[in-house]
């Protein structure tokens, strides 16, 4: 890794490693039966599913589960009746977390998450107290073999934000009210995405040097991470790659 390691750059990093673990298909999975269960099992006209489904298969979930999760949320089969709910806290450092979560028990999921952060010397706040800092947009990745004058104007023209390069790729970033536009804009146009989806983006960087805090701040990301009722963690750690290496060491 180049530069700092920000928390969502170490998830990728680690993506190809945690897809082969059940708890990561029961993430997908659950995704894949509230997407069907709210917007109907046609992908072709459910664009929340029709993402969840792209990205189930890139993780390598099974055509079967998929279909068994469809099914479910549909109502072809006894779906669970999971609720969308975020959590919200600091972690070591005063790193900020946001934690969204799809469970069908909230008070095991909070009771769960919040001993977590207290393990780890943090703490769970209330609703709002950190999701300020972070902001909501679409984000859609493209290979570096894409023609980034051809992809920044036609995503210009489609009314998206930005167009970056990071890590190799181009990124193309939206509001999320325009996500869907500018993703089927650019599929019309011939792009094709290596993924797409809906982020919480911090507005600052909080740089972590201390070895044991920075140990404490990657413990607590990993273990809410690893809970079955948790979809997505967010955070604003700025960790330097020699830090994170020893530690993974």
């Amino acid at each position: 890794m180049s530069g700092h390691s920000k928390w969502s750059t170490i998830k990728h990093k680690k993506a190809k490693v945690d897809s082969q673990r059940a708890v990561v298909f029961q993430k997908y999975s659950r995704e894949l039966i509230v997407a069907a269960r709210l917007g109907g099992p046609d992908p072709a006209g459910n664009f929340r599913l029709r993402t969840a489904v792209e990205k189930a298969k890139a993780a390598g979930l099974p055509n079967d589960n998929i279909k068994r999760a469809i099914e479910k949320g549909a109502g072809a089969a006894g779906a669970d009746n999971y609720e969308e709910l975020i959590y919200e806290g600091y972690a070591a450092g005063g790193v900020a977390v946001v934690v969204e979560a799809m469970t069908d028990n909230r008070n095991r999921t909070a009771g769960d998450i919040r001993s977590f952060f207290t393990k780890y010397n943090g703490s769970l706040g209330a609703t709002g107290c950190v999701g300020w800092m972070f902001d909501q947009k679409g984000v859609i990745t493209f290979g570096e073999d894409t023609d980034f004058d051809k992809l920044f104007e036609a995503s210009i023209n489609l009314d998206a934000e930005d167009v970056t390069e990071e890590d190799g790729q181009y990124k193309v970033i939206t509001s999320p009210e325009n996500f869907q536009n500018v993703v089927e804009g650019l599929e019309k146009e011939g792009f094709k995405s290596e993924t797409s989806e809906l982020t919480r983006i911090p507005q600052n960087m909080i740089e972590v040097t201390d070895e044991k805090t920075a140990d404490q701040i990657l413990k607590l990301l990993d273990k809410l991470e690893e809970h079955d009722d948790v979809q997505n963690v967010y955070a604003n750690c700025d960790i330097p790659d020699e830090i994170v290496q020893k530690l993974e060491g």
